[in-house]
């Protein structure tokens, strides 16, 4: 489907939740569009598999996601499908999605939902590496400690295909906003895209630095107390970065990144 972008409108420095739905939508649109297109250039994707999805403002429980089949760099803002809890397309689009992978998503979605309005998850070599190791994340860098304490834990069950997983995901995940699907993939939440990219670049840098380290000697990992206080400062310093939210300064540049190259996302 083919809807008008508000153009007009920044991308960043803004609530999409508290803007007219109409409006909010078509900022939103850009900005998870644009988390597409920088997963890729982080290199993050796994063919086209994997999912970042946003709910959409509005009273109604539906949800913004990728067009299964299409590369992460031919994401556009207009191609995004809109969809329910349930998967099912709720307005024409020419492109499916991927019904089993959006079980993870609508089961986060579905609880809490203002602290998970958006969902990522990927498949990537290091974050599939750490969650295929015993004992997880470990404290051994300064992201790692933004997840000391909030990091949940999902046992793998397989591909995600069962709907009564849903349930098991939610008691699992509890109050925190990032997870580890064991020998599977990383996944975050947050209140906007900003937020949980944030969140999933710094998993993910974290997990690198792990794999990497690990693979040049013997771990310094840290005590309980200082890796506490060093995820504490972290959260203190990215509330206190932005007046809009969490992740929005480091969004806003990496938007502009985008635009040097290729700003067809925002279409």
């Amino acid at each position: 489907m083919d809807m008008p972008i508000a153009q007009d409108l920044p991308i960043t420095g803004i609530d999409v939740y508290s803007l007219p739905s109409e409006q909010g939508e078509a900022v939103l649109r850009r900005q998870l569009a644009a988390a597409y297109r920088l997963v890729d250039h982080f290199g993050w994707t796994e063919l086209i598999y994997g999912h970042l999805t946003a709910r959409v403002p509005g009273d109604a429980p539906h949800f913004l996601i990728n067009p299964y089949g299409l590369n992460y760099d031919e994401v556009t803002a207009s191609n995004l499908v809109k969809i329910d809890l349930d998967g099912n397309i709720v307005e024409p689009s020419p492109y499916p999605v991927n019904y089993a992978g959006f079980i993870i998503h609508s089961a986060i979605h579905m609880a809490h939902a203002a602290r998970h309005k958006v969902v990522m998850h990927t498949h990537t070599r290091a974050g599939m590496a750490v969650c295929a190791l015993k004992d997880g994340l470990l404290p051994i860098s300064m992201v790692s400690t933004a997840f000391h304490g909030k990091l949940a834990y999902h046992d793998y069950e397989g591909p995600s295909l069962d709907l009564d997983e849903r349930g098991r995901l939610l008691k699992n995940l509890g109050d925190h906003q990032a997870m580890l699907l064991r020998n599977h993939g990383l996944l975050t939440t947050g209140r906007s895209v900003p937020e949980a990219f944030l969140r999933l670049y710094r998993l993910e840098r974290a997990c690198q630095i792990q794999i990497d380290a690990a693979a040049a000697g013997t771990l310094n990992v840290m005590g309980d107390n200082l890796a506490a206080k060093s995820g504490a400062d972290m959260d203190r310093f990215s509330e206190m970065e932005s007046d809009v939210g969490i992740g929005d300064l480091e969004f806003a540049a990496l938007v502009r990144k985008l635009d040097k190259t290729d700003p067809s996302w925002r279409h």
